[in-house]
């Protein structure tokens, strides 16, 4: 069993930025890649990004490419999801997520993921 929380939400103007974290307790936090999803309302979860356990690859979805980073630091049991020049757009609900499969194919599909937070609401105001 994996405990993740959430924090770092807020509300910010388009063009700033925010830092997500992630921390986790229960198991050992590098046996799982680690992934963040946002919900916006009437919409369905949507991939956002994805790390590996041992940091060596990420993956993002096409809409953040290039605005949004995703780390982790496994001595402090955190993911973070770095986030610049953020857009109305990208107003949602973030949760993040934890999977023990290490790699697959289906990376951006949240029926992979083991382990869920609560979620943080992101506020970007145009």
């Amino acid at each position: 069993q994996v405990q993740l929380v959430e924090s770092g939400g807020g509300l910010v103007q388009a063009g700033g930025s925010l830092r997500l974290s992630c921390a986790a307790s229960g198991r050992t936090f590098s046996n799982y890649d680690m992934a963040w999803f946002r919900q916006a309302p009437g919409k369905e979860r949507e991939f956002v990004a994805r790390i590996r356990w041992n940091s060596d690859r990420t993956y993002y979805a096409d809409s953040v490419k290039g605005r949004f980073t995703i780390s982790r630091d496994n001595a402090k049991n955190t993911v973070y999801l770095q986030m610049n020049s953020l857009k109305p757009e990208d107003t949602a609900v973030y949760y993040c997520a934890a999977d023990r499969e290490y790699g697959g194919s289906d990376y951006n599909s949240a029926l992979k993921y083991d382990y869920w937070g609560q979620g943080t609401q992101v506020t970007v105001s145009s």
